[in-house]
């Protein structure tokens, strides 16, 4: 029986992709060999979730974070993609036998195969993105991010934007790294219309209750095109899909139609999607990458220990991508809110 934990919110969003394996005989997908001529100075592994490697989301961020390790710190570096989610323990298992230093599980549904792991493994180093236990493991460091900061600030941009005064959400499947996204959004807009006299209509989710618009998963673009779709044919004129690939088939949507903006998630999607650059008005980050090389770099220096990592606007852990496609200037509003979020003066969360 796993221990009972309490997932610390806060949390952000992106991790997806895998390939369909079975016990040790998994091999790596991908190797990223060190730069250093007498070897690696450590193995970092990534597994991934169902998404792929290549999601333009938290799965390919964390993992460009393990290939700027490799580039300056001499590290190894190796993927493991998830087809499915009976795929996780196997990774898991497979990436042990590997040798590696430190196995980083990409994204919450990895958490019960990672706790499994860390509890029968306690000396094998782990990460995981986007969930964190409680009680916690000495051996498991949790990643999350307060990307509910982040996305208060992309809300207050999308009511500044809107000519229809209604704009949108949807998630990929409705777990708390996802909703955190979701509910920093609805905030926003909600500050938007008290400082502005604004009555700007948010779609697709409401903080604190059991119903959102939801594909239900993290891979179908068709679902994200329907949910775009009628979105839009509600009104709404600028959408934030909370769903991995999903969020592509959005953003193919919105180019089609004219009608609407997409803000993205995770990365910045005008340098990860540039197809839909166009169509982009400003994306939510989350610095998985950042975070998962400042971990490699204290692993390396033998300071590496389980807790928890928080990415936050304060600490770059999160953060909004410049504005596109915005016809105004709202640059010193968001500064400001910045600064208020810091200091705590905002709700971004329920």
């Amino acid at each position: 029986m796993y221990k009972k934990r309490h997932l610390i919110l806060f949390v952000l969003f992106f991790s997806t992709i895998f390939l369909a394996a079975c016990g040790s005989s998994v091999a790596p997908d991908e190797v990223i060999p060190s730069n250093e001529e007498e070897g690696a100075s450590a193995k970092i592994c990534e597994v991934t979730d169902v998404g792929g490697i290549d999601d333009k989301s938290f799965n390919a961020t964390a993992w460009a974070g393990v290939q700027q390790a490799a580039a300056d710190l001499g590290v190894e570096g190796q993927f493991l993609e998830s087809q499915q989610q009976t795929d996780y323990e196997a990774n898991i298992t497979a990436f042990m036998d590997e040798g590696c230093d430190l196995i980083i599980s990409i994204g919450f549904l990895l958490g019960d195969a990672t706790e499994e792991a860390a509890e029968n493994n306690p000396d094998q180093n782990f990460a995981i993105i986007d969930f964190a236990y409680d009680p916690g493991y000495d051996n498991v460091l949790g990643i999350v991010f307060a990307t509910d900061q982040a996305a208060f600030l992309a809300g207050y941009a999308a009511a500044a934007t809107t000519q229809t005064g209604i704009v949108g959400t949807f998630g990929g499947i409705k777990i708390p790294s996802v909703t955190v996204f979701m509910d920093g959004y609805v905030y926003g807009v909600e500050y938007y219309n008290q400082q502005n006299d604004a009555d700007v209509e948010v779609l697709g989710w409401e903080p604190g209750v059991e119903d959102g618009l939801f594909a239900g998963n993290f891979e179908s673009l068709d679902d994200g095109r329907t949910l775009a779709i009628s979105l839009m044919n509600e009104g709404a004129d600028v959408i934030m899909p909370v769903a991995g690939p999903v969020g592509l088939g959005a953003a193919a949507a919105v180019q089609e139609s004219g009608e609407a903006w997409i803000i993205g998630v995770d990365s910045d999607w005008t340098q990860s999607s540039p197809e839909y650059a166009d169509v982009i008005l400003t994306s939510v980050l989350k610095r998985s990458d950042s975070a998962i090389y400042q971990i490699t770099e204290e692993l390396l220096a033998g300071d590496f220990s389980g807790g928890l990592y928080l990415g936050t606007l304060k600490n770059d852990g999160v953060g909004i991508a410049p504005l596109t496609n915005f016809d105004g200037n709202i640059d010193d509003e968001l500064a400001a809110l910045v600064e208020d979020i810091i200091a705590g003066d905002l709700q971004t969360a329920p």
